[in-house]
């Protein structure tokens, strides 16, 4: 493996690293494999579950669809595709095989009024999507109708299309209100599907450049930017009281205490196709046929973007986390992750300078190298492991393995959740050193093998208005359990804010890919004792700590506000208001947007063509614009020749028109209208003349 390694960084380092680091940053699972996305509707894109804030006596499950929704995306906006299974699954007991709840979603459209191309007109909306929901709680051998007939809302395509009387003459509020269904079926669910703000954030532009990591209080070009703001997805979002979720049907106030073992779930999403489809030449919609396979899956974020290399990505999204002899052969990738080595300078640490402040223990307490191929805690005595999650008559044999250091701390967290037991718990409290036991801050162990993101229900919510509550989670828990005077004195249970936060399932607000990268680095591994190589026995909080901790990815935050209540998701980008790049709501603007791709939107621009066209006597030019300024309408000849100006006047935000009027000494033939916004030129227009 070494000698590989060394080829490669020989020979292909430069292709490696646009693949591998950017990667990372591909958004939680937005086209995230060759073949999916060339299917964008049945492309998962991101997928949460936590504990309600709103109603702590229930888990929202939200599953996240079609990757990079243009708001304006018309005459055919984004929808829920047909002849696609979406499903949720929910394994809640490691003594039964495979998942123990599944609910599957199914969507039809129809045209209300198929002789207009619009979407919507005078009330009437066409491709109007429907839905039924079914559950299964015998692991998909049968299911029952919970919702027939739910209603998707339409794009929110604008004011006309939604609120006036030639549209649907009501809000998009009311939309999304009415669409919310409760499930039948006796199970006490709440379900919304719909387009909705896409609620994850990330800097792709910056770390597509291979791995140019931007800093959010950087100037200009320079400026992190979000390259999810103003985009739109669909999402299936799930509201569902705690005790049905509880393999018993307990719920949350029968726990024995706010890490019981028995209320941890583990949840993944999938999208299938029928195998067969056949086009048609009426032009009517294609026939489908035969088995239904699997071509979309999402448990843990980031696990096929940053982890699993390009050539097992589309076989990783054919396979099932419950299929263990599949999910053994992708262990390679977690236990040496790629991602490591761009944070071990004897590899190709030098080569990324954005990852400049992630390294990975090398020497750990004088004992313990964690970088790639080395041998990590394996080697460790069986004596010094008894009564501890390494132990031989435990997880030793899967957690301890020669030359694969990761097995101890990324495999347990992606593919089987983390135990309440020593090691696995924080350094507070540890007074034998790192495998005694400490503070408890983490409890989702569910050994079903397989990726999936896993959530202790158990755990009460941090309210988002208290002023602990962090988008690190457990990272900032793991902080506040080792240096905050309320939680490190004693290493007794206590909730410690963000215990409910990623990897113990995954919050809106959470910032997963710098979580993930933290992770990478080691965090985990420092916070339960194996402290960082500048460790001297004193002080554990290090340069290196803090530079790992006060490591960003950028964005920190989603470009718009998260709703107070559920399903908590922003309503979805308007298209009419051409504002789909935002800036983000951590940042301060930066006089053109935040960036969606680093794209500024347009100051102002021409409205269609100008009319009547050609001209004679005279035209009128209308425009939009985006901001206030100084706006100037000039005339020029094709030779750049300036003629006139028609307008000069200080504008606010709007739609105007102006009329040029040429004299008799313009000669027909072609002319160009410029528009300025503060003296830039922002669009221009042909005219053409005939006398």
């Amino acid at each position: 493996m070494t000698t590989c390694y060394r080829a490669l960084q020989r020979i292909v380092l430069p292709v490696l690293l646009s693949l591998v680091i950017a990667a990372s940053a591909l958004a939680s699972s937005h086209r995230e494999a060759p073949l999916i996305s060339n299917d964008p509707l049945a492309d998962n894109t991101d997928l949460y579950a936590f504990r309600s804030p709103d109603n702590p006596n229930t888990i929202t499950v939200i599953a996240n669809f079609i990757p990079f929704e243009l708001p304006e995306g018309g005459p055919n906006y984004y929808s829920f595709g047909e002849n696609i299974r979406y499903e949720i699954h929910i394994d809640n007991d490691v003594n039964t095989p495979g998942d123990d709840i599944i609910y599957r979603f199914t969507f039809e459209q129809m045209n209300e009024d198929p002789t207009t191309f619009f979407r919507i007109r005078l009330g009437a909306e066409n491709m109007k999507t429907t839905y039924t929901a079914e559950k299964s709680v015998d692991g998909g051998q049968s299911f029952t109708v919970i919702v027939q007939d739910g209603v998707v809302p339409p794009p929110n395509i604008g004011v006309r299309s939604i609120e006036s009387a030639v549209g649907l003459n009501t809000s998009y509020e009311q939309l999304m209100a009415d669409a919310v269904a409760a499930a039948g079926g006796g199970g006490g669910e709440q379900i919304f599907c719909g387009p909705v703000d896409d609620p994850f954030f990330v800097d792709l532009g910056g770390i597509f450049d291979l791995g140019a990591i931007r800093s959010n209080d950087a100037e200009g070009d320079m400026k992190a930017r979000d390259g999810l703001a103003g985009f739109n997805c669909h999402t299936i979002a799930l509201q569902i009281p705690i005790a049905t979720l509880q393999k018993d049907g307990k719920s949350a106030d029968e726990a024995a205490n706010i890490l019981d073992s028995d209320f941890i779930i583990g949840v993944w999403a999938s999208a299938s196709r029928p195998q067969i489809t056949t086009l048609r030449t009426d032009g009517q919609k294609p026939d489908v046929s035969g088995d239904w396979i699997q071509i979309s899956r999402l448990g843990m974020p980031l696990t096929n973007e940053a982890v699993i290399p390009v050539g097992d990505k589309n076989l990783w999204n054919a396979t099932s986390p419950h299929d263990t002899d599949g999910e053994a052969m992708f262990q390679q990738y977690f236990v040496n992750p790629e991602l490591a080595l761009y944070m071990d300078d004897s590899q190709f640490g030098a080569a990324v300078p954005g990852f400049e402040q992630l390294r990975i223990q090398t020497s750990s307490l004088d004992a313990f190298d964690f970088r790639n191929g080395k041998n990590g805690l394996f080697g460790l005595p069986e004596e010094a492991r008894m009564g501890t999650a390494l132990s031989d008559e435990l997880f030793g044999p899967f957690l301890l393995r020669e030359g694969e250091p990761r097995s101890a701390d990324l495999l347990p967290i992606f593919y089987t959740g983390v135990p309440n037991l020593a090691p696995y718990q924080l350094a507070t409290g540890k007074s034998n050193g790192p495998l005694s036991e400490g503070k408890p801050f983490i409890n989702n162990f569910l050994p079903t093998f397989g990726d999936a993101l896993r959530l202790n229900m158990a755990v009460p919510p941090t309210p988002r208005e208290d002023p602990d509550f962090s988008s690190l989670g457990l990272v900032q828990a793991a902080v506040l359990g080792l240096t905050d005077a309320r939680f490190n004195t004693s290493a007794e249970l206590q909730m410690i804010p963000n215990m409910d936060g990623f990897p113990n399932g995954r919050r809106l607000e959470d910032d997963v890919t710098r979580i993930e990268l933290q992770a990478v680095s080691g965090v985990v591994l420092a916070a339960v004792g194996l402290w960082y190589d500048d460790f001297d026995g004193s002080n554990p909080v290090t340069q290196d700590l803090l530079d790992v901790l006060t490591f960003s990815a950028g964005p920190e935050a989603n470009d718009l506000p998260l709703r107070e209540n559920w399903p908590f998701m922003a309503p979805p980008h308007r298209g009419y208001d051409y504002d789909r790049v935002v800036t983000s709501v951590n940042q301060e603007g930066d006089g053109f947007g935040g960036g969606a791709l680093g794209i500024r939107p347009p100051e102002g621009m021409f409205i269609g063509e100008n009319f009547p066209n050609p001209l004679t006597t005279f035209t009128t030019l209308r425009f939009h614009l985006n901001n206030s300024g100084r706006i100037m309408l000039n005339i020029y000849d094709v030779r750049g020749n300036f003629i006139v100006t028609v307008l000069d006047e200080n504008l606010t935000r709007g739609d105007y028109s102006s009329e040029w009027r040429p004299d008799q000494s313009y000669g027909s033939g072609v002319y160009i209208a410029q528009l300025s916004v503060d003296g830039r030129a922002v669009d221009s227009m042909k005219l053409n003349v005939l006398r």
